[in-house]
């Protein structure tokens, strides 16, 4: 299996409002950068979609270390969240609707094709792909703005 680090991020102008989100794929040395945006989203699902869209692109199974700055996507994976909504019928501990459940379906697809592990960053820290990606994220909703 190749190995291949993705660094992503998204962004909102208002929660909801135009919202963008960016990758940044690596394999070796070779970078492919990846972005777009919505004129009506929420900064979860911007985050969301950052990933999705940056293992779409993967066209073998990968080893894949995504390095992002959202909690709720990190967390949400990494202690099992999202997994249990599923099992409740997307539904969460507090029995309210899990949200974003058409991008959690659509992430948790794209999990079963590889080999995923999600490492949280600080936003707004001095992380270079973060950084990067968050210029490359707030840039597509400033085109929708």
């Amino acid at each position: 299996m190749k190995f291949i680090e993705i660094f992503t991020d998204g962004a909102c102008s208002g929660n909801p409002g135009p919202g963008g989100w960016a990758a940044i794929l690596r394999f070796n040395e070779t970078e492919k950068e990846l972005s777009g945006g919505e004129k009506e989203t929420t900064n979860n699902r911007m985050e969301l979609t950052a990933v999705i869209k940056a293992l779409e692109a993967l066209k073998y199974p990968c080893e894949v270390v995504v390095t992002t700055d959202s909690k709720y996507v990190c967390d949400a994976i990494n202690k099992n969240w999202v997994y249990s909504w599923k099992n409740n019928g997307w539904r969460k501990k507090d029995k309210k609707p899990a949200l974003n459940v058409d991008l959690w379906e659509q992430l948790l697809e794209l999990l079963e094709k590889h080999k995923v592990s999600f490492k949280w960053v600080k936003g707004h820290n001095d992380h270079p792909e973060n950084e990067r990606c968050d210029k490359l994220a707030v840039g597509e909703y400033l085109k929708l703005s």
